[in-house]
């Protein structure tokens, strides 16, 4: 190892142990517990400290010879110094904690700790104290920070600050009749922590009724290009990408008429729609949706296996139902282990039935648009061989003697890898119900919603798309379901540069894909997939360098 490579090893490990400790409800969710017991401090003495130490980090980053480094530490190299200007733009530019109220929801720090079986529970359970006796002041000094907020970020807080209090009532009872001698320590602190949690979200609910007025949820265009740069971590930028998007809008529009044409034995302008509308009957229900994707996965395991598209492993995988603050966005979702995570934990492939307090109009909406094929189609990108399989992969990378590579693992790569998967999938005529056709009229279709989320994000937060004009493209050009529509809508507006990431992260991986196999026409699938999974999961462009190595 070169000296460069010792200092950088050195580095990279001090800034992980400093970002740990700034940011413990991440380290959990990385598999890093040494701060389990803890949440992120919100004030701005803690903020200030943090942008001062961004600057130590990008300093000594800077005085390493990155010419002396490996191949894989000057990907890490290049990870790290792309995380640092990130959160440098959030704290200066961005500065969403004065104005996204769902950023402080301590939720998902508290469910860490009860889901997954990484320690004893009564350990766990110390830790959750820790937490919930933090929560008091942290929420008081949110306030302090957030002035103006969207509406449509207040309106999403206090449904999920709902969530919250229900889980810190109901799920910690749950937890406490298998570890009863840690009643005491919760005893102490959950009634506060309730307290203050009802009291923030109905300090948000009094805000959604304030004559202030509401801030912009559109980030606007200098900030949008900036940010985007920032997540995908790409060579395109902003105007790139949604010039590519519009383009394939149109180019899969017609692969997806073609193929409804075969399907249908005739042409015209509604044969698409009438073929989506008639797969769209076979749909399954709140009764068999865990069941079915239960055998849609081993139907997929065994195909991808017969077919030697990519290396199998068999690491444990739970289905479960998905928990409640979760459901209604789609029917699966993939939660593996945290990339740092020790024990040997499981997989879980969340399923949901729908909302409790939905409609049946409304669930039979759910439905046709998560119908039996779209959900084989939705099954290999949550699972085999999408997400469960690749993280599988990325668990198993050991080329580089620094955590950055998992810590920062790219978003976009990892979408993109799912959605690139869904297509070679639909390519070898998997089967699904028993027609590969109905699967591939299904891809197509999430491949347009692919696209058009690149478009929305783009549109929305730096050309001021309107919602009559989004809900335009995505149930004309996209065939979506009205309630999907509108959720994707909403989801728009509450995020920014994360729609983009399926689209770009699915273009650069086909490319990659493309440019491997023009270069080595002989490989097999199998070689070729195994190649760009055995680095971990860095952004496709930095791949780039150590697959061509």
């Amino acid at each position: 190892m070169s000296e460069a490579d010792a200092e950088f090893t050195r580095l990279a490990q001090d800034y992980l142990d400093d970002r740990a400790e700034r940011h413990p409800e991440s380290a959990t969710g990385l598999g890093d517990h040494r701060f389990d017991a803890y949440l992120a401090d919100p004030s701005a003495q803690a903020l200030e400290a943090e942008r001062s130490s961004l600057d130590g980090w990008d300093r000594r980053l800077a005085a390493i010879d990155q010419g002396a480094l490996s191949a894989e530490h000057r990907v890490d190299a290049a990870m790290m110094a792309n995380g640092l200007a990130r959160r440098v733009f959030e704290l200066d530019e961005l500065r969403e904690h004065t104005w996204n109220p769902l950023l402080a929801n301590p939720g998902r720090a508290i469910y860490q700790l009860l889901a997954r079986d990484f320690a004893p529970l009564a350990e766990r359970l110390e830790a959750v104290a820790g937490r919930l006796g933090q929560i008091p002041p942290v929420l008081a000094e949110t306030r302090r920070q957030l002035g103006q907020m969207p509406r449509v970020h207040l309106e999403t807080a206090v449904g999920q600050f709902d969530g919250t209090i229900a889980m810190v009532s109901k799920d910690i009872d749950a937890a406490l009749e298998a570890a009863p001698q840690s009643a005491g320590p919760l005893a102490r602190v959950r009634p506060a922590a309730l307290e203050a949690l009802a009291g923030h979200r109905d300090w948000l609910s009094a805000q959604l009724d304030s004559s202030d007025g509401f801030a912009d949820p559109r980030i606007g265009p200098e900030r949008f290009a900036r940010k985007l740069s920032l997540t995908l971590n790409a060579a395109a930028d902003a105007e790139a990408i949604l010039s590519r998007a519009q383009a394939d809008l149109d180019q899969v529009t017609g692969q997806i008429a073609e193929l409804a044409a075969q399907m249908a034995g005739t042409t015209g302008p509604d044969v698409v729609r009438e073929v989506l509308g008639r797969l769209a009957q076979d749909v399954p229900d709140d009764a068999s949706i865990l069941e079915f994707c239960r055998a849609a996965l081993v139907a997929q395991t065994a195909f991808v296996t017969d077919r030697r598209l990519v290396t199998v492993y068999d690491d444990p995988v739970e289905l479960i139902v998905m928990p409640e603050i979760d459901r209604g966005v789609a029917v699966a979702y993939c939660d593996s282990p945290g990339p740092l995570e020790q024990a040997p934990l499981a997989t879980f492939i969340a399923v949901s039935p729908a909302p409790a307090d939905w409609t049946a109009e409304r669930v039979a909406s759910f439905y046709r648009e998560y119908n039996r094929h779209l959900v084989h189609n939705l099954m290999v990108h949550e699972a085999m061989p999408g997400h469960y399989l690749q993280l599988q992969h990325s668990r198993r990378f050991a080329g580089s003697d620094t955590a950055i590579r998992a810590a920062l693992r790219s978003g976009s790569f990892i979408e993109g890898w799912a959605a690139y998967t869904e297509r070679i999938m639909a390519e070898q005529e998997y089967p699904g119900d028993g027609d590969p056709r109905a699967v591939r009229m299904q891809q197509l279709k999430m491949q347009l919603r692919t696209i058009i989320n690149a478009i929305l994000d783009a549109r929305i937060h730096a050309h001021g798309m309107t919602e009559a004009e989004a809900m335009a493209l995505m149930t004309g050009r996209g065939y979506q379901e009205e309630g999907e529509a509108a959720g994707k809508w909403r989801r728009a507006q509450l995020t920014s540069a994360q729609l983009s990431t399926y689209y770009v992260g699915y273009s650069e991986i086909s490319d990659l894909s493309a440019d491997l196999r023009s270069a080595d026409p002989g490989q097999s699938d199998q070689q070729l997939h195994d190649r760009m999974l055995a680095h971990g999961s860095p952004p496709a462009r930095l791949l780039r360098t150590l697959v061509a190595a």
